[in-house]
C-alpha cells in the first residue's frame, strides 16, 4: 500500500510537470497568435515584432520549457535572479534586462544582457560606457522615456530625451537602439494607446534628426494585458511574462 502511494505520487508529480509544459506550449502558440493578428490588422508584417518572455520569479526548469516550446529571447527585472538563470540553464538565446538598473550593478548587466531596456539617465549611461569599454564589449541599450509623469515610474522624460540622445552619441561602448515605455497601469488596453503613439512619434522625431550612432529601430512597448494594442501601434518588442507562465506568486 504504502508503495502504491509513492508511486500515485511520482505519478501525479510527473503529470503535473507535463501538464505544467503542454500550458506553458499552449500559452506561447496563443500568445503569437495574438500578436500575428494584431500586427496583420495594423498592416505589418509579424515578423518584425519580437516576443520577450520575462521570466521574473519563474523557475528554471518552466524557464527551459519556454525555450523547448520556442522562446527565442529571455528576460528579467532583477541582475541576482537573471544571474543564476543564466549560469544555470546555459539555453545560448539573447537575455534581456528590463528592471531598473542601479549604477552599481552596471558591470554585472554587461556581462549578462545582450540588450538593456531600461536606460534612464546619462550617469547611468556614462557607467555602462565605462564597464563596456574595460569588457570589451559594445552594449546594446534602449532610452527608458517616461510618458506619463507618474511618481512611481522612471524613464527620461519627453523634453529632455533628445539632448540625453546628443549626448550620448559620442560614447564609443554605447549603442542606443531605440526606445521603452511603462504606460500606467489600467484593466483596459486601449488606456495605454496614447502612451505607444506618443513613444512612437517621439521615435520618428528621433530618427529624423539623425544623430550619429544613434538608431531607432526599436519600440519596446506593451506586456500582457495591452501588447495587442502596442503591437498596433508599431512595438517590436513585447515583454510578456503572465500570458505566457501564468499569474505571479502574491507578495507577503
Amino acid at each position: 500500500m504504502h508503495f502504491d502511494l509513492l508511486e500515485l505520487i511520482s505519478a501525479s508529480s510527473a503529470f503535473s510537470a507535463v501538464r505544467n509544459m503542454f500550458t506553458i506550449a499552449a500559452n506561447l502558440a496563443s500568445v503569437r497568435e495574438r500578436i500575428e493578428a494584431a500586427a496583420r490588422r495594423a498592416g505589418r508584417e509579424p515578423h518584425t515584432v519580437r516576443l520577450v518572455a520575462v521570466c521574473k520569479t519563474v523557475g528554471p526548469e518552466r524557464v527551459r520549457e519556454a525555450v523547448e516550446a520556442g522562446a527565442q529571447i529571455l528576460a528579467e527585472n532583477y541582475i541576482q535572479e537573471a544571474q543564476r538563470k543564466i549560469e544555470t540553464l546555459r539555453v545560448g538565446i539573447p537575455w534581456h534586462f528590463i528592471g531598473h538598473l542601479q549604477k552599481n550593478k552596471a558591470k554585472y548587466a554587461i556581462r549578462l544582457f545582450d540588450l538593456i531596456h531600461s536606460v534612464d539617465n546619462f550617469a547611468l549611461v556614462e557607467e555602462l560606457n565605462r564597464t563596456a569599454q574595460k569588457q570589451g564589449k559594445v552594449q546594446e541599450v534602449l532610452l527608458q522615456a517616461d510618458l506619463s509623469g507618474e511618481e512611481t515610474k522612471f524613464g527620461v522624460s519627453e523634453g529632455e530625451i533628445i539632448q540625453m540622445a546628443e549626448k550620448i552619441s559620442g560614447l564609443k561602448n554605447i549603442s542606443v537602439k531605440g526606445l521603452m515605455t511603462l504606460p500606467p497601469f489600467s484593466d483596459d488596453p486601449e488606456e495605454s494607446r496614447p502612451y505607444f503613439q506618443k513613444l512612437r512619434s517621439l521615435r520618428d522625431l528621433l530618427a529624423k534628426r539623425k544623430i550619429p550612432g544613434i538608431s531607432m529601430d526599436e519600440l519596446s512597448m506593451g506586456m500582457s494585458g495591452d501588447f495587442e494594442v502596442a503591437v498596433e501601434e508599431g512595438a517590436t518588442l513585447v515583454r510578456i511574462g503572465t500570458a505566457i507562465f501564468g499569474p505571479r506568486p502574491a507578495k507577503h
